[in-house]
């Protein structure tokens, strides 16, 4: 028996889980509200011959490819990849093989918010639940944000370059955090950046996305729910043309 394990939060207008500029509309039409659009198509019809004078219910969404859970493509970080020598790939240019694989979770809720990963870190995490990272493993983070809270998006740790090329250096081409980002919340970064003038440390797991492409899922939920291996992670991003992202519906499978 296959246990589903659903790692996906909601577009909603109640819950928020991006910064204000950046929030999602969702507009609500009713049964009781579009009969008229139905009878456009039918001229003549009234609302009293439809089933209890009821049209369908529509939702119009004003969205950003980057609200509720999505996954980013190289494009999101840089026009270019592989040390500048090809263009970065699209959504739609995704590899879908990529997309159902093994998945391995690595538990960092411990750490301080905003703390930035390195990749001793992320190695000594592997040793710590005694899993050999494969080929194309999928690799989930959590990351101490938890959705639904108050300051969401100032929640959880990130994972810096070095702890993004760890990973991309040994095959593995996606990542996903429960964080609203992979990188560690600007608020934070902000504020050693205002100590140190240090552009590199500005977006920096993300800017690895130069050094070798990989596929970056954010804003997943549950992660506690899982073990830190033995399960299957699906993860297809709708297919927008030439788009930095698309939403996905990440769900994990556990044989039982």
């Amino acid at each position: 028996m296959t246990r589903f394990i659903d790692l996906s939060i909601p577009i909603t207008n109640d819950v928020i889980s991006d910064p204000e500029v950046m929030r999602p509309k969702v507009t609500y039409m009713t049964h009781q509200s579009t009969w008229q659009q139905i009878a456009m198509f039918f001229p003549g019809l009234e609302k009293s011959d439809l089933p209890d004078g009821e049209g369908w219910a529509v939702e119009m969404l004003e969205l950003s490819t980057h609200n509720g859970t999505h996954m980013d493509a190289p494009w999101h970080y840089h026009s270019t990849t592989d040390k500048g020598t090809s263009p970065a790939p699209s959504i739609d240019e995704a590899p879908l093989d990529r997309f159902f694989r093994p998945g391995v979770k690595l538990d960092f809720s411990h750490l301080p918010h905003g703390h930035v990963v390195g990749a001793a870190e992320v190695e000594e995490a592997f040793e710590k639940i005694g899993y050999d990272l494969q080929l194309l493993d999928i690799v989930l983070v959590q990351s101490g944000a938890v959705y639904g809270t108050e300051n969401f998006t100032d929640q959880g740790v990130g994972l810096g370059a070095e702890a993004t090329l760890w990973l991309t250096e040994r095959g593995v081409e996606v990542v996903g955090t429960d964080a609203w980002s992979w990188d560690a919340p600007f608020s934070h970064t902000a504020k050693r950046w205002a100590e140190t003038r240090d552009p590199s440390i500005i977006w920096e797991g993300h800017k690895a996305g130069r050094i070798r492409p990989y596929y970056q899922i954010e804003k997943l939920t549950n992660l506690e729910n899982l073990p830190s291996h033995g399960f299957t992670f699906s993860c297809f991003p709708v297919k927008i043309e030439r788009a930095s992202a698309g939403w996905i519906r990440a769900v994990a499978m556990i044989e039982q």
